[in-house]
């Protein structure tokens, strides 16, 4: 093989399989330790569910819109890339819940729709649900052993506080996060503070008031958004990968895996060979079976496993003077699958994000999500579908009657990995067969939560991990043609 001999100043050659937001942030700290690295990405876009777009000449997010400010993961990677400047909050943090044909404030004093009394849900539920949740002081004390090693977040919230609370907050709530169902949901993996305080007190209730508590010295935003969207997010940190020394190859779709002779990694795209000494594999995990089905079936079969939500975004643009006297206060609405609309949230995005309202002039900019997991037959619906039953939602929820100037649906399929009960013990079992191939890690939405942070955090942790290896093998790049 003609191999470029690399550059042996550097402590190895770093692959990195995906050029999403957890590729790219693990090439950021492999390059930032002065590891050679080349990400490959087989689609033509960087970024994952990330994307930047625009509507009527309206900069918008056409995928994720917002990231946990409260988890330092997303906005430190921000910073270091040169966007700290334009972090901003949401303009506006009030939201509500479209129930029982009526927009309700979204309450406060829960923990992921789970309250802390039943006050908390006062307006949003009935008077039997509300007395549900009193009652729960007369149940026996809540039972470590009850939760196990993990549990269905609605299954344990309807046994302590009834379904109500369930059906009409939490469900709409982690809704919005997984597009999954709060009854298969895992406790330990969305809720895992939750899930620990609960073991420790006599009522759920008391768990949530005791992380109430714990929390009342946090300050600042709860979310954070960037100016311009959350999709410019992966190209600064591609430029700055980049600029760092990287590679990043678009295009570029990744036909097998395989431990080469003598150590290290090569890595098949199409009529090319990558050497490396190490290969941190950032793809949704059914990409991630495929890959390391020869060299570590225990894993591939786990990841194999792991079922994904589909949903759909629909973008709409009206005129400022026939739309914004008829939506409410506030930056949107949940909508929780027990009323049977079609769509599960709406949001006002010229209400909640400064900068896209700057850019609007005289429009106004909402979008819809469609679609949950087990609940996707709409998305076999033509856009022109999904925005009429977009707009006849929306008419039912806010009196809104404009029609819009324009509309873009965007459409995420297998977009959101579910985290059912035994999510957890199946990362650990995925992470300890990786971890007897040397050189090899796993990262991504798939393991320790789908928000940015979570997935950044991932992203993270493989890269520190390929790092403190104390010996790789220097990686060659070969153009062979076999």
């Amino acid at each position: 093989m003609n191999a470029d001999p690399g550059d042996t100043s550097r402590s190895g050659h770093v692959v990195v399989i995906g050029g999403g937001i957890a590729g790219l942030a693990a090439a950021h700290r492999l390059v930032t330790a002065g590891r050679r690295v080349t990400v490959l990405e087989a689609t033509t876009r960087l970024g994952g569910k990330l994307l930047a777009g625009e509507i009527a000449g309206v900069p918008v997010d056409l995928g994720a819109e917002s990231m946990l400010a409260r988890r330092p993961e997303a906005t430190d990677l921000a910073r270091a890339v040169g966007l700290g400047d334009r972090l901003q909050p949401p303009a506006t943090a009030g939201a509500a819940v479209w129930t029982r044909d009526a927009l309700r404030p979204m309450p406060r004093g829960h923990v992921m729709g789970v309250p802390g009394d039943a006050a908390a849900l006062t307006g949003l539920l009935s008077p039997e649900g509300l007395a549900r949740i009193a009652h729960e002081r007369d149940l026996p004390p809540a039972d470590p052993a009850a939760l196990g090693d993990d549990i269905a977040v609605g299954r344990y919230v309807a046994d302590r506080l009834g379904r109500e609370v369930v059906d009409r907050l939490v469900e709409p709530l982690l809704g919005g996060v997984y597009a999954g169902d709060a009854y298969a949901i895992s406790m330990g993996a969305a809720v895992p503070k939750l899930f620990e305080a609960a073991r420790a007190h006599r009522t759920l209730t008391g768990a949530v008031r005791s992380l109430q508590q714990a929390g009342g010295q946090q300050t600042g935003p709860a979310f954070m958004g960037i100016a311009g969207g959350i999709g410019t997010l992966p190209g600064a940190v591609a430029d700055a990968v980049t600029a760092g020394g990287g590679e990043i190859l678009t295009d570029t779709p990744v036909h097998a895996l395989t431990r080469a002779a003598g150590g290290g990694w090569n890595v098949r795209t199409g009529e090319r060979v990558l050497r490396a000494g190490a290969v941190i594999v950032a793809t949704p995990a059914w990409s991630a079976s495929e890959l390391l089905a020869a060299e570590s079936p225990a894993a591939a079969a786990e990841l194999a496993a792991v079922e994904y939500a589909s949903m759909a975004l629909v973008t709409l643009a009206f005129r400022r003077g026939e739309a914004e006297g008829a939506l409410p206060a506030g930056s949107g609405f949940l909508v929780p699958p027990v009323d049977g609309r079609t769509i599960k949230a709406s949001t006002f995005s010229t209400r909640k994000w400064k900068w896209t309202d700057e850019g609007a002039g005289d429009l106004v900019v909402l979008r819809t999500s469609v679609g949950r997991y087990g609940e996707e037959e709409h998305l076999h619906r033509d856009d022109a579908d999904l925005v009429s039953a977009s707009l006849k939602d929306l008419a039912d929820a806010t009196g809104l009657s404009a029609r819009p100037v324009a509309t873009e649906v965007t459409r995420w399929i297998g977009g959101l990995p579910q985290y059912p009960v035994g999510h957890l013990a199946r990362v650990a079992r995925v992470r300890d067969a990786v971890a007897k191939l040397p050189g090899l890690r796993v990262c991504g939405a798939a393991y320790d939560g789908v928000g940015i942070p979570a997935t950044i955090a991932s992203a993270r942790r493989a890269a520190d991990e390929i790092i403190a290896t104390p010996t790789l093998a220097h990686g060659t790049l070969s153009d062979e043609r076999e």
